[in-house]
């Protein structure tokens, strides 16, 4: 009977026998797919060249900070060119203005009066010389004929020159008067931001009475102070830098600087030099009253620096991938510094000249996992 249940057992209409199969098959699959996973992670290591690069010391630009502050190279106060009364105001404290825009409107009944009166008077104008120089032109010809004296010519040809006189005149005044109109139209002489309206609607403004005041976003400078122990250097180094702080997403960088002023003189209290950095224009997210950093290259120094790309950032910790004489890898911690030319970063602490860093901190992670697996 033992014999007939084993039998019976193997049968393949057997349920309880299928199941058996088939759990011996998965079983069997599964033992492939680890090992399969294993020589995955174990490849890596023994089938990937990583490339490396040398920790090396370099030659870099020793330098002084000192705190700034940004502003506008472009701030001005528009005034009234012409009198009357403010009728239209078109923006207001903190808006955008593009160059040419308008921004206010004065009334301009007195000021068409007068250029439609300097219009008239110009045409008047233009008529008595068309007619003085007929007439010049008829007196020269009998003239040359030898019909009228010479006194009648020349009082013909001054005529024509005073008429042509009185049509200039005209004409500048014309032109006056055509200005005059123009001034009730205020526009910004450059593109920027209102800071500040000094008039309300309704009011009568004079000549030359402040309107509003505005500034530039386009143009602009980090002011700072710099200690006289080093203004001296800055002057002939003319190097420096503006450091942006991290935010809004964006990691601590900095700008190129076009043009360094000094100024002459020492500050009496604090003994330091007014100085200001110039920006290249169109410069992205940044505005006058920002705090910054400045730069100054003070001199050269070396030291130890590595490729940009091979920096690995986890969190607050930045470590690289180092790699030993006998091919081991290992994540380190590292103090990086600033950047310097070429995508390279400075390393201040965490590495030593000479030492391999890998290249590709994603490749060298995964073989650090096979190499960790390896030893197992």
């Amino acid at each position: 009977m033992a014999a007939r249940g084993n039998v019976t057992g193997m049968h393949p209409c057997n349920p309880q026998g299928v199941a058996e199969k088939r759990t011996r098959s998965v079983g069997r699959i599964g033992c492939c797919l680890t090992l399969v996973l294993m020589a995955a992670l174990l490849l890596p290591q023994a089938a990937v060249a990583l490339e490396s690069v040398e920790v090396e010391r370099a030659a870099v630009a020793s330098e002084r900070q000192f705190d700034a502050v940004l502003e506008a190279v472009h701030h001005s106060t528009v005034s009234a060119q012409t009198g009357g009364q403010v009728i239209e105001i078109l923006v207001d404290v903190d808006d955008f203005v593009p160059a040419g825009a308008v921004i206010l409107r004065l009334r301009d009944r007195e000021q068409r009066s007068a250029f439609e009166a300097a219009q008239a008077g110009l045409r008047e104008a233009q008529v008595r010389h068309d007619e003085a120089q007929a007439e010049f032109a008829r007196i020269r010809d009998i003239f040359e004929r030898q019909l009228v004296p010479r006194a009648q010519f020349d009082r013909a040809e001054a005529d024509l020159k005073a008429a042509a006189e009185r049509l200039e005149a005209a004409r500048a005044r014309r032109n006056a008067a055509r200005e005059q109109l123009d001034h009730t139209v205020v526009r910004a002489p450059f593109a920027g931001i209102v800071v500040e309206r000094l008039v309300q609607v309704g009011e009568t403004a004079s000549p030359g009475q402040p309107l509003m005041r505005g500034l530039s976003l386009e143009s602009l400078r980090a002011e700072t102070g710099i200690s006289q122990d080093i203004v001296n250097t800055v002057r002939e180094q003319g190097q420096a830098r503006v450091i942006l702080p991290p935010g809004n997403g964006l990691p601590e960088r900095s700008i190129a600087v076009e043009r360094i002023t000094v100024s002459p003189r020492a500050d009496r209290r604090s003994h330091t030099f007014a100085t200001r950095l110039y920006l290249e224009e169109g410069q992205q997210g940044l505005y006058p009253g920002m705090a910054v950093k400045v730069a100054f290259v003070t001199g050269e120094q070396q030291r130890l620096v590595i490729p940009r790309q091979a920096l690995v950032h986890r969190g607050e910790v930045v470590a690289v991938y180092v790699v030993g004489a006998d091919g081991a890898l290992s994540l380190r911690k590292v103090r990086p510094g600033r950047a310097v030319a070429d995508e390279r970063i400075e390393i201040v602490a965490g590495l030593e000249a000479g030492e391999q860093v890998a290249l590709d901190p994603i490749a060298a992670g995964i073989a650090l996992v096979g190499q960790r697996q390896g030893g197992r």
